[in-house]
Parts: C-alpha cells; structure tokens; sequence
C-alpha cells in the first residue's frame, strides 16, 4: 500500500506540537504514564456554511501509526532542546522510555467517505494516556486537511450534477504534501482525476490532462502547435484553445480533429481556460457539432468552484468536464476545519479502575466538551438517514431513545424502537495492532457517493441546508449537563 509517509525517509513522530511532548513527560516523571484515558476527535461547524461533511484520511492515519516510533535521530533532536535555565529539557530515562515504547492504543474511526456532522466522533483513541496525548496533533492535521478538501469536492461534484470534476490543484497547493493529500481527499470526495502525477502513483487516482498555453506559443503559430501535439499524442489530444482568440481555436481544434480521423484516431476535446465560459461553451458546442465532434468533450477551468459552477450551469454553459484547482485544493474560502481532540474520561488502579467522565467548561456552548466513551449510531428509514445519536458505550442506548440537541436542549428528537441503525465508529487498532481491512481509495470515493445519496436534498443543499438532526442520547445529555454544574459549582462560578 503506497502511503503519503513513505515519501519521508525519517520517522513521523516528531510531527507533533512540543506541548504535547512536555506533557508526555510530565506523566512519566509523575509515574501517571499508564492511566488509561479516552480522546475523542470530533469537528464544531461544518465546513462551507454546509450542511453536511465527508470524513477522510483514515488511510494516511493507519500508515502513521502502524509504523509510530521514535527513531534515533528523534531522540538526538530531544535531547539537546534546553529549558529557559538553559538545562535540558528532557532527561535520558525518558527518552530511553520513548525509545522502547510501542503503540498500544486501541483506534476506533469512521471508514473515509462517511458522511459526518458537528460533535460526532470521527476517531475514539483508548490507551495509555501518554501515547493518546501524543497522537493528538497528527490526527488532527492529517484528518481535518482531508475531511476539508473531501468536502468541498462533494460540493463542487454536487454543483457539476454528474458531469465530471478534475482536481487541478497541485500548483498552487500548501506545499507537496498537501497537494498530494488534498489530491487524495479530493478523489474520495468525488472527482473523476487528477492532474497531479505523483498522487496518481501513490493512490492510484486517474490521470489527466493537456497542453499548456506554452505549448502555443513556442510555434511559430496556433495551428502548428496544435498539429504537432497531435501528431505526439494522437490518442489524448485535448487542445487548450483560448491563447489568442478562443472561437478562432475552436474551429482550428476542428481542423486537427479531422485529420486525426483521417489517420483512424479521435480528438478527445477542447478546453477553455478563459474568458465568458458560459458563452464560448454555448458556441464552442455549436462549433464542434456542426463539424460531426458531438462526443468532442469541452472542458472548462479558470478559478472555478461549487458556486461558480453552478452559476454557469444556470446560464446554459455546454461544459462537459470542469477543472477546478487552486478553490478545491486550499480549501479557499475555509483554510481549516476547527477540529478538537478531547479527553473524555480516564481510569488508575488508584481509582478502583472505575471510569471517571471528564469535561471541558466555557462560557460557549460550542466549546464544551461531552464526556464518556462516545459512539454514533445512525438511524434510517427506508433508504433515507434520518438522525444520529451519540451516546455513552458505558451508558448504552436502548431500542427507542430521544436525542437532545448539544446546542439547544430544548430541541429533542425521539427515534421509534425497531428503527434500522448502524454504529459508525469501527475498530482500526486493538492494543496497537491493526485490525481493519483499508478500503481503497476507489471504494472510499464509492462510500462517499453511496452515503450522500441516502440524505435528503435539503441537507446537501449549497446554500441554507436543513440541519440534520445529531443529538446526545438523553442520558449522555443528562450526565454531561450534571457534570457541567458539578464542575461550575466547584470553580466557584454557578452563579454566573
């Protein structure tokens, strides 16, 4: 299996924030190491003023962690960070500790392609509170990023109604590894391809694409420059026509085309890069068909996304493929998806090994972390979602339950006994070994497209969606409002 990790030739374990470290070795130094704790990893909005989110990057996450380890340049680099006394920071037992550690937590994810919303668990970590505090920040970066651009793909495949999409993005991408990444995710959104060649290796995603406007210009005019790219690639000649006059371009792609037919090969299409895309499609088609190229395909980039997309759609533009770039693989118009990782409860022999459900208070509701050992289970009717639940495993659920809105307590929603259900967390590791089966990236884009279909088009909507009903489990709502009080009154500010 090709993952993103294996373009780096040292350990990942340094791919972490330092506070999570410092706290790491103030556990061993307290000897509270091994006490077992629970993180949840959850988001707060979904991204694009949407209505849903599409959960990705387990794959990346499964190749961190089945090689997690520090290695010996690790160790060397720690050992010479200094405190503000100028000593070290990190004294040798510990990092001898880190040396010998092996990842024994137990995962449990939502597959990739899930579709997910606000609160909802994408990962459970169970283990040793050390290696779960560690975890927290390349869990964050690799499933936030993923779960961004999967997204907005979603979105953007959404606005073409069927038509294909094309992730274009590695240009202008953060970075190699993020383009590579956002590549992936963009593919399990949705997309037919990628420009990008090394993620068509890595990931196996399709291939595309054409010329550049370089290529015409470094002849001596349009019409050679697109003879010539015919004659190399007679078998995927797609012509860039908008250098100069883009209509002009076409009628010349017409030409190339019909002399490809000559020799037994068929033109694959134009693509315009520029200009009124709406208009010059309309045209371009006109063009083509008159000529005999209806399957001629015309493709259509120039900073596009799901709006702009849509708009064009409205306006009757005759666009076949859409080449969307640098606004699906940053992210554009939301660079971060604001996910947390959150301690939830943890457990010591010095406790009696019972669980103790922790929370997290502020002034905003949002911000408010639930406690316990959380699962999601989602409910249908017929071959339509209909509500998810997020309850307490220590609490269970039973058969018929009434969910409570995390943000509104007066907002409740009872599910009927006998309703079909699935719990969406799955285990990945048990004890730090792998137990889950990765899917491809080819049936993660499959799930993705099965999961969206068994939601109501109101929710999917790209603007104004209906809110899917997501909820605590009403015993889960009432142990956490308890432990809320509990703890306000105790820091002295219930009154407030």
């Amino acid at each position: 299996m090709h993952t993103l990790e294996q373009l780096y030739t040292n350990s990942l374990a340094l791919l972490t924030d330092l506070y999570q470290l410092t706290m790491a070795y103030a556990y061993w130094k307290s000897g509270t190491d091994t006490k077992e704790a629970v993180f949840h990893l959850s988001f707060r909005e979904n991204p694009y003023q949407g209505g849903f989110a599409v959960g990705c990057g387990l794959g990346h996450v499964v190749g961190v962690l089945t090689r997690f380890g520090f290695d010996a340049s690790d160790l060397e680099y720690l050992s010479g960070l200094r405190g503000n006394d100028g000593e070290r920071m990190f004294e040798d037992a510990f990092l001898d500790y880190l040396r010998e550690a092996r990842f024994a937590c137990d995962v449990d994810a939502v597959p990739e392609g899930t579709v997910v919303f606000p609160h909802e668990p994408l990962v459970r970590v169970r283990g040793p509170i050390l290696q779960c505090q560690i975890l927290e920040t390349v869990l964050l970066n690799i499933l936030c990023f993923q779960t961004l651009i999967a997204t907005k793909a979603a979105r953007v495949c959404q606005s073409a109604r069927g038509e294909a999409v094309l992730e274009f993005g590695l240009r202008r991408a953060q970075g190699f590894d993020g383009a590579l990444a956002a590549s992936r995710a963009a593919y399990v959104g949705g997309c037919a391809g990628t420009s990008n060649a090394l993620a068509g290796k890595l990931f196996d995603i399709p291939v595309k694409g054409t010329h550049a406007h370089s290529w015409v210009l470094s002849f001596n005019d349009e019409m050679e420059a697109f003879d010539t790219y015919a004659d190399a690639m007679p078998n995927n000649c797609l012509l860039l026509v908008d250098t100069f006059d883009s209509l002009n371009g076409v009628r010349k792609a017409v030409e190339v085309g019909r002399k490809l037919r000559e020799r037994g090969h068929e033109m694959v299409g134009i693509r315009l890069d520029s200009g009124d895309l709406a208009f010059l499609s309309i045209e371009a088609r006109r063009i083509l068909d008159e000529a005999g190229f209806s399957d001629a395909v015309i493709v259509g980039s120039n900073d596009l996304d799901e709006h702009l997309i849509a708009s064009l759609k409205e306006e009757g533009a005759r666009i076949n493929v859409w080449g969307v770039g640098t606004r699906l693989a940053t992210a554009f118009d939301q660079p971060a998806l604001g996910g947390v990782y959150k301690l939830s409860c943890v457990r010591s022999v010095d406790n009696g090994n019972e669980w103790i459900n922790k929370v997290k208070l502020s002034e905003q509701a949002v911000k408010v972390s639930t406690p316990g050992i959380l699962q999601t289970r989602r409910f249908r009717q017929g071959d339509r979602y209909v509500a998810d639940a997020i309850y307490d495993e220590n609490l269970s659920i039973a058969d018929g339950c009434t969910i409570v809105d995390p943000m509104n307590m007066t907002r409740r929603k009872h599910i009927a006994a006998g309703t079909e259900c699935q719990d969406l967390l799955v285990p990945v590791f048990r004890g730090g070994e792998l137990v889950y089966d990765v899917p491809s990236v080819h049936a993660a884009k499959e799930k993705t497209q099965a999961e969206l279909s068994c939601f109501h088009n109101s929710i999917k909507r790209r603007v104004n969606p209906h809110e899917y009903p997501v909820g605590l489990e009403a015993r889960l709502h009432e142990m956490k409002t308890r432990l809320v009080l509990q703890a306000r009154g105790d820091n002295g500010v219930a009154g407030r």
